[in-house]
């Protein structure tokens, strides 16, 4: 028989484990872009990729990210706190992560290394 109360818990749990996970990354792109350090990632090359940046618009890209920068009304100690707390944010998203792992294959980890 199904406890459903259980099943409703452990649903829950899932839903906002999720959304802490994707609320502190969103969170910390967010902030590190505020801080002047827009993440620009240029993408793979793929020889059956069907969209290809070429290297101008990646320049483009580059180019507008710093002009954004330069544009922030925010301080130096604004921007440097954005930062701190945009690489707390991943911390926090990467430490919810690690527990999730835990929780899943922890004690199976445990018993291979230490016996």
């Amino acid at each position: 028989m199904i406890d459903w109360l259980d099943f409703l818990l452990v649903l829950v749990s899932a839903l906002l484990g999720a959304g802490i996970v994707v609320a502190s990354y969103a969170l910390g792109i967010r902030l590190l872009t505020l801080s002047g350090r827009t993440p620009i990632v240029t993408p793979a090359e793929f020889t059956d990729a069907i969209t290809i940046v070429t290297p101008a618009e990646i320049r483009q890209a580059e180019k507008r990210a710093a002009k954004a920068a330069k544009k922030s009304p925010l301080s130096d100690g604004q921007k440097r706190t954005a930062l701190v707390a945009s690489w707390l944010c991943f911390a926090v998203s990467g430490v919810a992560v690690l527990v999730g792992v835990y929780l899943i294959v922890g004690e199976h980890l445990l018993e291979v290394f230490f016996g």
